[in-house]
């Protein structure tokens, strides 16, 4: 496994971005996409179909998106079937694991923000209200990330067996992000 100060092996043209909801996946893609000149796909539009539901087409679009010579795209969606089909077909996985303390807080800002804006996100889905958080704690994006934020540090040992040809980046805070966007991953760029 790498850290942010370790100069990557190879210029990758398949990566994932892993990651806590809320850790900045989405803006890290962006990132990387525009750095490397990689196309970027974000998974939840290709999952979230209206009314929250499931995209019939999620399976062959992320099999489309998986096949693809370059790409960029968040690696989530386990349960899914995105954890082996982009797992055997990546070359790099940048994992942010970030700590609590700054996950949940941007996570919170960025949901309140979404709903008060009503802000469309995929497929004319917006925020649920705020106080779903009380109402429907299993439809609760803050609450998925308090029940989930430990589960890539349990993951990444079986990732690191299942994909041995995957090189894994691991990012513990802001500071290494930043430190690796403007080291190893620019002297590749």
């Amino acid at each position: 496994m790498l850290s942010h100060a370790d100069p990557l092996p190879f210029a990758p043209r398949r990566v994932l971005i892993c990651g806590v909801t809320g850790a900045g996946k989405t803006t890290l893609a962006r990132r990387i996409s525009a750095l490397w000149n990689l196309p970027y796909t974000e998974l939840d539009g290709l999952y979230h179909g209206p009314g929250w539901t499931v995209l019939p087409t999620f399976s062959e679009s992320l099999g489309e998106l998986a096949a693809g010579e370059s790409w960029i795209a968040e690696w989530g969606y386990w349960s899914s079937g995105a954890g082996p089909v982009l797992g055997a077909r990546g070359q790099l996985a940048v994992w942010l694991d970030l700590p609590r303390r700054i996950a949940l807080p941007r996570l919170v800002r960025r949901t309140v923000s979404r709903s008060i804006r009503r802000q469309e996100l995929w497929n004319g889905n917006i925020e649920p209200p705020l106080w779903s958080f009380f109402t429907a704690p299993d439809e609760n994006i803050i609450r998925w990330e308090m029940k989930t934020h430990r589960t890539w540090a349990a993951r990444m040992p079986e990732v690191e067996k299942l994909y041995p040809r995957l090189e894994v980046v691991r990012l513990r805070h802001p500071r290494e992000v930043s430190a690796w966007l403007h080291g190893p991953a620019r002297a590749i760029a």
